[in-house]
């Protein structure tokens, strides 16, 4: 029987402002990697893959793109160094289609989306708000799930505006990132069940089920 393939893309900010919390975050995408790695345990009938981008100003760094959780080494201060500004949308673009291009027509496939930022948008060349809202829409009907994760910045607001329900604010420090790391690997779980149970998965995700 061929395993539900589940693709985990993070897209996560890299901008000068993340530089304070840099260790932080560090620390929390490789707990997250380890925890993804223990879930596939759990769900032995899902295949996890992981896709991170990081962005800013200066470029997208393409840092894992569809690895095989099981195969992925943790990132660390030479491949995260903030620098530059937010090109929130232009990140969005770039990583969702790049995904998207590859993964179109694979049956029996769930992506999680999880965008992680400390700042507005500021700097982007290709995408509009406009676009990226369009292009989430029509993703979210195929079996896409979005998260927003934010701080420093009025994030259920930006988050409306793009199409993304599911949103998480976090405090811009040590014990606030902690704890947003937690909720979001507890959020995690409980969207790998409605996976598992071939439930609707758009929506709550941020809920306590």
């Amino acid at each position: 029987m061929e395993k539900q393939k589940v693709h985990n893309l993070i897209i996560l900010d890299e901008s000068g402002s993340m530089g304070s919390i840099k260790s932080e975050i560090i620390s929390g995408f490789n707990e997250t990697v380890q925890s993804i790695k223990g879930f596939q345990k759990k769900f032995p009938e899902q295949e996890h893959f992981i896709s991170l981008v990081s962005f800013n100003s200066l470029s997208n760094q393409l840092l894992h793109f569809i690895d095989p959780v099981d195969k992925l080494n943790e990132i660390n201060s030479e491949l995260y160094r903030p620098n530059g500004g937010t090109p929130l949308f232009d990140a969005i673009g770039y990583a969702v289609n790049k995904l998207h291009y590859v993964v179109k027509n694979q049956e029996n496939c769930n992506v999680l989306v999880t965008i992680m930022t400390d700042g507005e948008e500021n700097s982007s060349r290709e995408y509009s708000g406009a676009q990226i809202k369009a292009l989430i829409e029509k993703l979210k009907e195929e079996k896409w799930t979005f998260t927003y994760i934010g701080t420093d910045h009025d994030v259920d607001k930006i988050a409306l505006n793009l199409s993304i329900s599911n949103t998480l604010i976090f405090k811009k420090n040590g014990e606030g990132i902690k704890n947003m790391f937690v909720k979001e690997r507890q959020s995690r779980d409980v969207y790998y069940s409605k996976v598992q149970r071939n439930e609707d998965t758009k929506d709550d995700y941020f809920k306590d089920k």
